[in-house]
């Protein structure tokens, strides 16, 4: 089995379009934190409402809530996940410690990218309302505005993309990024790749550092 993946980097650094890639190649079960919060406010649970109204102030979901939805939905004594969107923060790893994951080997992969190219990258994404499949207006538009290439589903922007709500993510994610860094560089799991180029630019040196761990 192989070890564990956890991703870290800015809300739209890429790591949703790189853990695709990383399933396809490598056999990993990708859990987005994201599509997991999404999926219970579909839902129209009191748990999705209260999500709901989170998401959309910018902040995050707490910690039972999160530890809650990954125990769920995932085994990791079976499977080897690639995590995405959590830990945010250091009480957010701490929280973390407490599941199976942590207890198999894992590495923590940091997506680091230019932040004023980010935001730009943020508020031009759009998501398929039916597959889920991400374009992007500014340099991954789709063929036919508003429609998805996959499966003709409707393109939406989420409303945690907008510019108000990218700019309250970004303060929060810089102010608590740094300590998680530091833990996990700390326990000699930390890997970075530039994620300001390309995506393919950023698998090929991604692929470069999986040789070392997988």
């Amino acid at each position: 089995m192989n070890p564990h993946i956890i991703l870290l980097g800015a809300p739209g650094s890429g790591k949703g379009t790189q853990a695709v890639k990383m399933v396809e190649d490598y056999g990993f079960l990708h859990v987005s934190t994201g599509e997991l919060l999404r999926t219970e406010v579909k839902k129209g649970s009191s748990l999705g409402k209260a999500i709901q109204k989170t998401i959309e102030t910018g902040k995050l979901v707490d910690n039972p809530t999160m530890l809650e939805l990954l125990n769920a939905n995932c085994d990791f004594n079976k499977s080897s996940y690639i995590l995405d969107g959590y830990p945010r923060n250091i009480d957010q790893v701490k929280a973390l410690n407490q599941l199976d994951l942590v207890k198999h080997k894992f590495y923590a992969l940091y997506f680091d990218v230019n932040m004023d190219a980010l935001q730009k990258r943020i508020v031009n994404r759009r998501s398929c309302k039916k597959c889920s499949r991400i374009f992007n207006l500014a340099f991954d538009p789709p063929k036919h505005s508003s429609v998805c290439d996959s499966c003709g589903g409707e393109l939406i922007q989420r409303s945690d993309d907008t510019e108000e709500v990218v700019k309250k993510r970004m303060t929060v994610y810089n102010s608590t990024i740094t300590p998680v860094l530091d833990y996990y560089r700390g326990r000699k799991v930390l890997i970075e790749v530039n994620a300001s180029k390309t995506p393919n630019e950023v698998y090929a040196e991604l692929k470069e550092k999986l040789k070392m761990i997988l």
